[in-house]
């Protein structure tokens, strides 16, 4: 491999130094599953800071050419095949050998596998019989400093993700409850209410999320990211509901889903904040780690917090302690901050290639704010047409309730390269432009 920088080039030298590697990659000089230099050989024959080295790395790894494999350091990733990156170079690529899948709401995790992940499950391994109370107090201090949420850590009560600490909740709760659920909504939560044998309630949503309900006894509201469109809920409406709750002694249990995967502007204040008395924080590790880690938590108001105690006591705890203990490590060491903020440049990038390619399509891409997904409103007959082409999309009807449905399609974007991304795209458009 022979990287040259030239003196004339005025770009950054970590910009250099990932083209170079990029265009070694799609010109077949460098093969998928094939090593590249560590980042301090590299450095040290370029001339150049292992920090810039380091930072191409990182940039290209988010973009999917490399990938880090346990044992054999920095790789040309394997998943990407040689015909496939070079289908990214022309206007209309080849139909897709087999199937993708534009699935919403799953993030990247090749990012997660980092040194210092595999030190936090490490150090836990090495010590199966430690407590693992220690993880409700990485959680507060996780929540003070991504949400701006101080938490007594004895309110917060472990799960095995959303599904667990919502089905905790309410069997916690007892009797039988008229539940809200957001019109449309993710589809998932709202299964749990009619599964334990509650009413569920559609809730209309407007273009600022939920509105105010009639009587209920909770409500299930995502005030950040609204599922699918993404809106986020203004103070007004924030201020209407937590009046709403406090009238009508309601529960708002609000889904912190994508919260902390913002492209515009920080993280919005949780609406826990204004109403702790009225609401339950329902939080997950699932977006900003993987689906795979099944770890969450709730945040109990203390009049609820024996009543969930009682309730997890009789079923057991459903996360076991050597998970706690890696994560709490995890958290401690302050990587999933820095891991979070990498994912959300990786994700900005992917929304901005997204709103690239389909700004100007024969369709209406609404604005994406936060999350790993976008709407496209348009005739869902793209859906079967994409599949003709190994593509995979989702039509907007699987998220709504009650209401007659839009027509368009939700586009996952978080978990594929920016080059599987581009290419998926460009399948897109052309069925978008195909009658």
């Amino acid at each position: 491999m022979s990287i040259r920088l030239a003196p004339s080039d005025t770009r950054a030298l970590p910009v250099q130094i990932a083209e170079a590697l990029r265009t070694q990659v799609t010109a077949g000089i460098l093969l998928p599953g094939e090593q590249v230099p560590s980042t301090r050989a590299l450095a040290a024959k370029l001339g150049v800071s292992r920090g810039s080295v380091v930072t191409a790395y990182e940039q290209l790894t988010a973009e999917g050419y490399l990938t880090a494999e346990v044992g054999s350091g920095t790789v040309v990733n394997p998943r990407l095949p040689h015909s496939q990156l070079r289908e990214v170079k022309v206007e209309r690529p080849a139909p897709a050998a087999s199937t993708v899948r534009l699935t919403p709401g799953l993030p990247d995790t090749d990012g997660i596998l980092t040194p210092e992940w595999r030190a936090a499950w490490r150090e836990a391994a090495n010590h199966p019989l430690s407590d693992a109370t220690s993880l409700p107090h990485e959680i507060a201090h996780h929540v003070r400093h991504m949400r701006g949420l101080r938490v007594d850590p004895q309110r917060i009560v472990v799960t095995a993700g959303a599904r667990d600490g919502l089905t905790l909740l309410l069997r916690a709760l007892g009797g039988h409850l008229r539940v809200g659920v957001e019109s449309p909504g993710y589809p998932s939560l709202r299964r749990i209410p009619e599964a334990l044998g509650h009413e569920l309630v559609e809730v209309p949503t407007d273009a600022e999320g939920v509105t105010v309900p009639g009587p209920l006894d909770a409500l299930i509201v995502t005030p950040s990211h609204q599922y699918p469109y993404g809106a986020s809920l203004p103070a007004a409406r924030r201020g209407a509901l937590v009046e709403w709750a406090r009238r009508e002694n309601a529960l708002l249990i609000e889904d912190d889903f994508d919260s902390e995967l913002r492209y515009v502007g920080q993280p919005l204040p949780a609406l826990t904040a204004l109403a702790p008395e009225h609401t339950v924080l329902l939080g997950t590790f699932s977006s900003v780690i993987s689906p795979s880690i099944a770890c969450g938590y709730l945040v109990v108001p203390e009049r609820l917090l024996p009543a969930v105690q009682d309730v997890r006591e009789v079923f057991g705890q459903s996360v076991g302690s050597i998970p706690q203990a890696a994560l709490a490590n995890y958290l401690a060491s302050g990587a999933l901050r820095r891991h979070t903020g990498r994912m959300r440049r990786a994700y900005k990038r992917r929304r901005d290639l997204v709103h690239a390619m389909l700004s100007d399509a024969p369709a209406t891409l609404l604005p994406i704010n936060g999350g790993l997904h976008a709407v496209l409103l348009c005739d869902e007959s793209v859906v079967d047409r994409a599949a003709t082409r190994g593509l995979t999309l989702t039509p907007l009807r699987d998220y709504w309730g009650g209401a007659t449905a839009e027509k368009g399609i939700v586009l996952g974007f978080g978990h594929l390269s920016d080059v599987e991304l581009t290419t998926a795209l460009h399948i897109v458009r052309d069925c978008l432009s195909t009658p």
